[in-house]
């Protein structure tokens, strides 16, 4: 059985108690669920979530899902005329809330895109925010591509000038807003394969063809870059050079000359991701916009990665026309960033709490990096990591060409572990088995090693 029909298998379970016991009744626990249907903590949760977005069930934090108060499903809208009013215009999550949904009770994570809850900076946080939030301008309305003063800082880690940075609601939104304000629907983006699901997702909302790029060891094949650009005609080409997600591989410095001169020589605009700057544990070839004179780069820093996913901030930095087109983007689509959230932003990164957390965070990368190596090594050697990377939040990991992969994923969540299939990191067919593996989203080593174990057994 697949995951999707699992997910509808657990929907119309809960449908039919829902209805059953009435308006208000509470309905059984997802441990209760996943014991006696035989699936998954994340395919409950899933369907859970399907029903509360009909409007069927309703979850109150630490005390479950319960039938939603109202009219019951013979007397529910007819809502079907909808599928002819929306179209074709799909917008697939699938892989970006897949990468975000919340273990269930028991469930070790080994994949996320955040630091774990333990290892976040929230009281410094908090104390930045309440800092914050004690100014009376504090509410006003900001400058519309940013505070002075954040927009400063940013320029001085990126190695610009404040007059390019634009303040954004982190480095999704920026995503959306440089794609779609760079390429317009039904025009080819290049990215690299494989890439972030998010950007994937992005792309297709924004009507974009993503053509497929191979990368290897040292990041993207300049070569096929430029090949693709010639084949395809692409305006942009979205990469992630430090710390690449999903393989971990660092573009060399020699490598990201090349790939400015060939996106130079194409016209074309590089979208630079720089997620996991501040996650590297060891010194970093200069970012592409710090090298570019030409205004090739839209380069995208973030805080949420190495802060905490509700720290909805970045920069998106651009020079000439596109800067203008970008900050025109955010204007018409929400405005500004919320000032109480920039205010924050600048008082934590601006604090000595800042460097203290970089280090206790390079610190922990290092160590739990080592300890996956060595539990994988253990318990799972049939597994090959693609490349130990000085940093970041994962390890890419090939399997046995054997493998079916979506049923090992499916087997470790019935296990008590959570892992990313590795084909949702591929815009075009996947080259074989393989799984994102995230070190620093169970809450301590001891975690850590027992979701090896419970995989390995999957396996």
């Amino acid at each position: 059985m697949n995951e999707d029909s699992s997910i509808a298998k657990v929907a119309d379970v809960l449908r039919a108690e829902a209805d059953r016991l009435g308006p208000g009744a509470k309905l059984r626990s997802s441990r209760e669920l996943v014991r006696e249907l035989g699936v998954s903590p994340v395919t409950v949760s899933r369907a859970i979530a399907r029903l509360t977005a009909e409007g069927r069930v309703i979850t109150r934090p630490g005390s479950g899902a319960f039938a939603a108060p109202g009219r019951r499903a013979a007397e529910a809208t007819d809502s079907s005329w909808q599928t002819v009013a929306l179209g074709d215009r799909v917008v697939d999550d699938t892989g970006v809330a897949g990468l975000l949904a919340e273990p269930g009770d028991g469930v070790i994570p080994l994949t996320g895109g955040y630091l774990n809850a333990a290892l976040r900076p929230v009281r410094e946080l908090s104390a930045a925010a309440t800092r914050a939030v004690r100014r009376p301008e504090a509410w006003a309305l900001p400058p519309l591509n940013g505070l002075p003063e954040l927009r400063r800082w940013f320029a001085g880690e990126a190695g610009v000038s404040r007059n390019d940075v634009l303040v954004v609601s982190g480095g999704q939104a920026a995503l959306s807003h440089a794609f779609r304000s760079l390429a317009g629907p039904g025009e080819p983006i290049l990215v690299e394969t494989p890439t972030y699901p998010g950007a994937l997702a992005t792309a297709k909302m924004a009507g974009l063809r993503a053509v497929a790029v191979p990368v290897d060891r040292d990041g993207v094949r300049p070569e096929l870059l430029a090949e693709a650009f010639a084949v395809t005609g692409a305006r942009v080409f979205y990469c992630q050079p430090t710390l690449h997600n999903p393989t971990g591989a660092t573009l060399t410095r020699e490598r990201r000359a090349q790939v400015l001169d060939v996106a130079r020589a194409a016209g074309a605009f590089i979208v630079e991701d720089d997620f996991s700057r501040y996650l590297a544990t060891s010194p970093q070839p200069p970012s592409l916009v710090s090298l570019d004179e030409h205004g090739t780069v839209v380069h995208v820093l973030s805080l949420s990665k190495i802060s905490a996913p509700s720290l909805r901030v970045a920069g998106l930095i651009a020079r000439g026309p596109a800067a203008r087109r970008l900050r025109a983007s955010q204007v018409v689509e929400s405005f500004f960033v919320a000032r109480p959230l920039q205010e924050t932003a600048l008082e934590f990164v601006t604090s000595p709490a800042w460097r203290r957390h970089l280090t206790a965070v390079h610190r922990e990368i290092g160590e739990r990096q080592r300890q996956l190596l060595a539990a994988l090594a253990r318990h799972l050697p049939a597994a090959e990591v693609h490349l130990v990377p000085p940093g970041g939040l994962h390890l890419w990991v090939r399997l046995p060409d054997e493998t079916d992969e979506a049923a090992l994923v499916e087997r470790a969540h019935r296990a008590g572990v959570l892992v990313s299939p590795g084909g949702i990191y591929y815009p075009a067919e996947p080259p074989g088995p393989r799984i994102r593996l995230t070190h620093m989203a169970p809450a301590d080593h001891a975690e850590l090693t027992e979701a090896v174990i419970r995989l390995a057994a999957a396996f």
